[in-house]
């Protein structure tokens, strides 16, 4: 055996307090499993701007307690370092329901109290979301949660917020690293006691706060006849959202009984993302029973909002929108119901550009940022005298107002059930509001391609692809304007759109496409030629990768 790799892991035995990730490794020095050690030792996991996420295991390269500790112990220093009355202010932490969810959480908060911070902890098995609010609702001087958000099962992960509720940004990530690198030996970390004075256990209280802020964001408070069949896709955003839309005035969910309850074995779906193909297909096959006006789905920490409507080439069945479709539609929903020249809405470099037009002719302002909710949420923070009213991402990330400064599903969901009431009050479909928004603006058509890569040798296909693409683009190169350098290439082919770029928080590399068609006659005809068109998008892509 690799003499530095035992050496590694020896080292690594002496710092992991757990002791199932201590057998772990253990078994594999045993076997000499020389391939499983290297990809655990061979690199790290690194902290960067959506914090820490990788699968669960023993080993640098893996989501772990002695990752977890050194990531906190690194935190609680920049924190105490940079951040005037840190330790009074303190750090709120979160956590959803996937495998050592608790058990990272907790072990951030000894650490965290262990530094002399405050360390308050919200109950568990609770939605993203609500840890966002919950940093400026406390005044805090950081937030942590601990989720994987929609990646595999065997996933977990690490987000951090500062004070003013948004994810970090450069430098901050950079700043948060090296204060992690410097952190010594394990044994050196102070650990706090469960039982610290420093360790304050919050209850309801917050939980009732978020709930009366989320309904406090409602527009439009006379449509509430609507039936809604409900997936929390084995996560935890269930009881908020059934929470959220009572107190708001809505009839009860049908909710799917098979993924009600928080599981992080995910045992329906193979991924647990409303995106993917297949993830629905229970909170269809529901729908097909119950008839609803609309299906919506949380992703597992209920950041995301996955929907279907009835689709009415197919009476009875009902079509899942793509994430640009639900965002124009709350955005039509949010422009129609809001008023001011100072509004604000936002969305990524990726999106749609319907967003762009609907701004214009509502003459609000608009923002285009890079990919990442971390952008969008900080779109009013730089732009100041506007009023964020609305934000989105296509990958299902949406957010209303200014109560969470991330993506909320939450909030999200209690907003589509008020378009599908309102659209039901005045006798037309949500596929009549679409239609509506493209003969005003343009049919904008759009599609995504995601091709996972996985492993040390995919990292290096994906690199080849963006390297290829920028020295020999099938079609224009186009720059997009006032962002900061990312890891994209933009392309102009004729008049339609595509965006190349690697996944932040999955081994994937992703490709979104976006034609415009006007629409002269039909609609039907419009639609037609917009899916030809991306189809030939997809083939120049696919023969330029060779993917």
């Amino acid at each position: 055996m690799s003499d530095a790799l035992l050496a590694a892991a020896t080292r690594w035995l002496e710092e992991d307090p757990d002791p199932t990730t201590r057998a772990e490794l253990e078994d594999l020095v045993a076997r000499g499993d020389l391939d499983a050690l290297r990809d655990r030792f061979g690199s790290r996991l690194q902290f960067g701007t959506a914090g820490l996420r990788g699968a669960l295991g023993a080993g640098p390269n893996r989501m772990n307690r002695v990752i977890v500790r050194r990531a906190a112990a690194g935190l609680a220093r920049y924190l105490l370092d940079r951040v005037p009355g840190a330790a009074e202010a303190g750090v709120v932490i979160g956590c959803d329901a996937r495998h050592n969810s608790d058990v990272f959480a907790e072990d951030t908060a000894a650490v965290c109290a262990g530094a002399g911070l405050r360390a308050l902890m919200l109950p568990p098995r609770l939605p993203t979301p609500l840890l966002a609010f919950a940093v400026r609702h406390l005044g805090c001087a950081a937030g942590v949660m601990v989720t994987a958000s929609h990646n595999p099962r065997a996933d977990n992960g690490y987000k951090v917020y500062l004070g003013d509720g948004a994810q970090i940004v450069p430098p901050v990530d950079t700043e948060i690293s090296e204060a992690i690198d410097a952190v010594g030996p394990l044994a050196s970390v102070p650990i706090a006691a469960s039982d610290d004075p420093r360790i304050e256990r919050l209850g309801q209280e917050v939980i009732d706060a978020f709930q009366s802020a989320e309904v406090g964001l409602s527009l439009v408070r006379t449509a509430r006849d609507v039936s809604i069949v409900y997936t929390a896709m084995h996560g935890v955003g269930r009881a908020q959202v059934e929470g959220v839309l009572a107190l708001a005035g809505f009839p009860s969910l049908h909710v799917v009984a098979r993924q009600a309850e928080p599981d992080p074995d995910f045992p329906t779906v193979a991924f647990p993302n409303p995106e993917e193909p297949g993830a629905l297909d229970l909170a269809l096959d529901l729908a097909a029973r119950t008839h609803p006006d609309v299906v919506i789905a949380n992703d597992p920490d209920a950041d995301r909002l996955g929907s279907a409507i009835p689709d009415p080439a197919a009476p009875g069945s009902y079509r899942p929108l793509r994430g640009d479709e639900l965002g124009v539609l709350l955005a039509d929903h949010v422009l129609r119901h809001t008023s001011g020249s100072d509004r604000l809405v936002a969305t990524t470099v990726v999106s749609s550009s319907m967003l762009s037009k609907m701004a214009a002719a509502a003459r609000v302002q608009y923002a285009e940022t890079l990919t990442g909710f971390k952008w969008i949420a900080r779109a009013a923070l730089d732009r100041p005298g506007t009023r964020f009213v609305f934000g989105y991402e296509e990958a299902l990330g949406y957010l209303v107002g200014d109560v969470v400064r991330d993506k909320d599903g939450i909030s999200a969901a209690m907003l589509l059930a008020e378009v599908a009431a309102l659209a039901k009050l005045e006798g037309v479909s949500l596929q009549d509001r679409l239609d509506d928004l493209a003969r005003a603006h343009g049919l904008h058509a759009t599609d995504q391609w995601s091709i996972r890569l996985e492993g040390t040798e995919g990292q290096q296909r994906i690199a080849s692809v963006m390297a290829a693409l920028r020295a020999d683009p099938p079609g224009e190169r186009a720059e997009p304007e006032g962002l900061p350098p990312a890891d994209l290439v933009m392309l102009r082919v004729g008049e339609d759109r595509v965006v190349v770029r690697p996944s932040g928080t999955e081994p994937k590399l992703k490709m979104y496409f976006e034609v415009v068609i006007p629409v002269t006659g039909e609609i039907a005809d419009a639609r037609a030629a917009a899916t030809a068109r991306l189809a030939e998008l997809r083939e120049l892509m696919a023969s330029a990768t060779g993917l």
